[in-house]
């Protein structure tokens, strides 16, 4: 059974699909401020402050659109009517977040109720969105295989499975980032001899359940850990229905997965995508907390 030490996260927005020309890719830059509460341990705030610098830099260069929906309900008591309005408003940024150029830079504060306040200033590559990437589902799920079990928490010791189900045949692989600037690969299995992994159309697939047969090679379990503290680990689902070249990756750590260096990943992740229209990657973002420790939500 292979047990993955858990893994802090680097954080990318969720990426769509593109044909990617050199002129498609713009440098921007974003700043953001985030308000800790109280909740939130300062790495977290520090994350929390990136991600916002990232958004607010697509938001800069492609602009983001807005929406609303109006909720009308009406009530009747005795000869009053009354009718309640509620409006929702959302905003949904135009580009999306190809990679870091440089480390973010941060400025790091206490308020007059010693709560953390976190500057971060971003820089990076990005490009704006389209709507030609293949469609599909992807839900990490918590100690069981059930899309109920869908959940971006873990306590240490948790058991993490991934379900995958697209609307055409296709190519997929997961990798899996940490602070240390490395990128695990996790599908294909480390432990198989199958190269790629070949899905097809409308099907429900469990992964990393060894009660779901070897279709894929050996299976490997994963098993997260976060003995000391809090760990935040970033998956990665690049999915396409074309065959796409695989990364460099090596095997560097006893019992753990194939890995690429953080920077290698983005610059294959780039150019995989620059010849591929129709590819699309989704991420999602896990907190694994030590045994005994409760977890919440996490929300962007």
């Amino acid at each position: 059974m292979m047990r993955l030490v858990a893994l802090a996260v680097f954080l990318l927005s969720p990426f769509g699909g593109a044909t990617l020309m050199a002129n498609d890719i713009k440098t921007v830059e974003g700043e953001y401020t985030f308000l800790g509460d109280g909740r939130h341990s300062p790495a977290e705030c520090k994350r929390l402050a990136a991600e916002g610098a990232r958004i607010q830099a697509l938001k800069n260069e492609f602009g983001a659109v807005l929406s609303q929906d109006i909720m009308q309900t009406e009530s009747v008591k005795g000869d009053s009517e009354a009718s309640h309005f509620l409006s929702l408003s959302s905003s949904e940024v135009k580009g999306e977040w190809l990679g870091d150029i440089g480390e973010p830079v941060y400025d790091v504060s206490l308020d007059d109720d010693a709560n953390l306040v976190v500057r971060c200033k971003v820089k990076g590559r990005a490009k704006a969105l389209n709507n030609k990437a293949a469609e599909f589902e992807a839900l990490v799920l918590r100690n069981g295989t059930d899309q109920r079990n869908a959940d971006t928490n873990f306590r240490h010791g948790d058991r993490m499975y991934l379900y995958f189900s697209a609307p055409v045949n296709g190519f997929l692989s997961v990798f899996l980032a940490d602070e240390q600037d490395n990128v695990f690969q996790i599908l294909p299995y480390s432990t198989g001899d199958v190269a790629e992994i070949k899905t097809r159309k409308g099907y429900d697939y469990i992964f990393f359940d060894t009660k779901r047969g070897t279709d894929f090679g050996n299976v490997d379990e994963l098993i997260m850990t976060a003995p000391d503290g809090e760990e935040f680990n970033k998956v990665y689902v690049v999915f396409s229905p074309e065959a796409f070249a695989a990364p460099a990756v090596k095997f560097k750590y006893a019992g753990a997965p194939p890995v690429i260096d953080r920077e290698e990943f983005a610059k294959w992740l780039v150019k995989v995508r620059r010849n591929d229209e129709r590819m699309g990657v989704r991420s999602m973002n896990l907190m694994i907390a030590p045994s005994g420790k409760k977890t919440e939500s996490i929300r962007y």
